[in-house]
Order: C-alpha cells, then structure tokens, then sequence
C-alpha cells in the first residue's frame, strides 16, 4: 500500500495523529509490561506469566473503539493491552503478577490474567474456558431492556469456540438482536494444539449459522481491526445486533511460564511472525507518515520504559494481603 493510500485510510477512519501516538504508546507499554513480568518470572519473584506479546494491535485496535465505564469489557486472560487502555496502570499489573495486597483486581487474591474493575466495567473471566460469552449476552441484553447504547465487547482465543458457552451465546445475541462484539483472537495455538488441529473451518463464518456478520481481519493490522470493530460497535448502537470478529494474529511467547513451547512449534516459525510484529508494522506506519520520527520512537520508548521500572520497583516493595483477611470477599457478610 503506497503512503498516500495508507494516509488516506486513517483519516477516512477519522483518526488524528493524536490517535495513532495514542495506540502506538497502549500497544508499547502492554509490550514492555510483558517483557518486564517475564523477567520476574524468571528471577523467582512472579509465580506466573500469560502473555499478550503478538496480539497487542488485536487488542488495542479493538478496545480503542470502548467507552471506559460506560461500555463492558469482557476480555480474557491475554487481554492486558485491552484494560491497559482502558486505564488500568503498569503498577496495578505488577500488584496483581506479584499477589500484592493493592492488586487492584482482587487484593492478591485471583491468579495474575484475572483482570477487574468496577469503575472501568471490566469484569473478571472465570478459570473455566469461555463461560465470558453467556455473560456478555447477559450485559448485552441489560442493555438493550433499558434503551441504551452501550455495547459489551467479549473476547476469547480460538479453542475457546470449541466450547458449548460460546454457541449458546452467539445464538442468544442473534435470537434477540443484543449489543455484544465476539473478538476471537485467534493466536493459531491452543496451547499446543495448532489451530487446524482444534477448529474445523474459518471461525468468522460461523456467525452466518446464528444470524448475524462476521468478519477476518488481520489482527497484526492495529488500523485493519479498529476498522472493522468500529462498524461493529457503530451496528450494535443502532440497534442491529452483534457482530463476530476473528483476528488472525500470533502468540509469539509460550502459552505461560510454565509451557515448553519448543516441544511443538519450531523457532524458525516464530521467527518468521516476528517479522509480522504488529508493534514494528505500526512503528514503521507511522515513520513513513510523519507521524513519528526515530527520536519522537525513541522518547516514548524511554518514557515507556522508566513508568514500567518505576511500577515494578513499587510492586516488588508493596506487602502482600495480612493474614486475617484470607476469607475477605469469600463469604458474604451480615
């Protein structure tokens, strides 16, 4: 696509510049958070890691489309880019990787992954696989019974559409015409089982079957899945119903700290989607277009940077939950 083209595009999506340093920088942090939480891991200080390295443009491209505290955000457990955006912070991260009592997510009590915020109607998934989509629907439909337009953005990776909750939920939206965004972020492993290997056919066409589009788009692509989760959220607001989104994108670390991913997919394979890096595609977008020049990269780098040392440095010295308050918010009280 020449530069005039991919100009062309943006404005036609009526994004300024601001906008584009904006999902550039959510995208960046959600990276160098990442990066810096494997770090933990592998010093013995973060007991758990589930990364979104790969898929930061599926997210962020997305959720740039939410209205924080007004819309619901259903994500799943790779979806740091997405509550990142919506204003959860590097620090309340680290709280919650390293199950410190100011997690903002449940006080150090939910594995790290388990995002959470009422303020920001982010609602935390469940450990079982897929059980978010009936309870987006049920959002959707709240909506929809008192006249408003808000929208409830659900998401999930491929193998979770293997999975009963996923199809009973897609027939409810489309039975009843609800206000609900399905985003597969389809990484092309579940966990070790390739893709071809754990779904039968393009998932995207699937929501022909329950009534309603469906879209592919690449999810390396941050401007390409904005697009069409725009049109997905502007339908839902008028009232037209759901929309399904499958972004075909890649996870380039392991499924977690503690998978073996050498055991089966091969390193040149990765190497080949890091040159899809959807974090370089962007970088390099918005060097051609002006926005950006190498130094303007670099200071956003660095400023990056210093906020996710600051965050984990605060992180590391915060104290854990006090004993006496192991059953806090386990039972209800009098």
């Amino acid at each position: 696509m020449a530069i005039g083209e991919t100009r062309a595009h943006h404005e036609a999506l009526g994004l300024d510049e601001d906008d584009l340093r904006r999902l550039y920088y959510h995208m960046l942090v959600a990276r160098r958070v990442d990066e810096r939480s494997w770090i933990l891991n592998r010093q013995g200080k973060a007991a758990f890691v589930i990364s979104c390295q790969g898929q930061e443009a599926a997210q962020v491209g997305a959720a740039y489309n939410l209205r924080p505290g007004y819309d619901y955000l259903y994500p799943y457990y790779r979806d740091s880019g997405m509550t990142l955006l919506l204003g959860q912070t590097p620090r309340g991260q680290f709280l919650s990787i390293l199950g410190r009592a100011e997690d903002p997510n449940s006080g150090g009590r939910q594995m790290p992954g388990h995002f959470s915020d009422r303020g920001l109607n982010i609602v935390t998934t469940s450990a079982p696989v897929g059980v978010q989509y009936p309870q987006a629907t049920g959002t959707a439909l709240a909506f929809k019974m008192r006249g408003e337009d808000g929208v409830a953005l659900v998401c999930g990776g491929e193998a979770s559409t293997s999975g009963g909750d996923w199809h009973e939920a897609m027939n409810f939206a489309g039975i009843h015409d609800l206000p609900v965004v399905f985003l597969i972020e389809n990484n092309v492993y579940s966990i070790s089982t390739p893709a071809p290997a754990q779904v039968a056919g393009a998932i995207a066409r699937r929501a022909e079957g329950f009534g309603f589009p469906g879209y592919e788009v690449d999810g390396n692509d941050v401007l390409a899945v904005y697009e069409v989760a725009r049109e997905a959220f502007e339908r839902a607001r008028r009232g037209e119903g759901p929309t399904l989104i499958e972004a075909k994108t890649y996870r380039i670390t392991a499924h977690s700290s503690d998978d073996d991913d050498r055991r089966y997919r091969e390193r040149e394979e990765i190497e080949e989607w890091r040159l899809k890096d959807p974090i370089v595609r962007f970088e390099k977008y918005l060097l051609e277009n002006g926005v950006l020049d190498e130094a303007g990269r670099d200071e956003i780098d660095e400023r990056i940077k210093a906020e996710v040392a600051e965050a984990s440095a605060y992180a590391e010295k915060a104290p854990f939950a006090e004993p006496e308050s192991v059953l806090t918010g386990v039972y209800a009280e009098a």
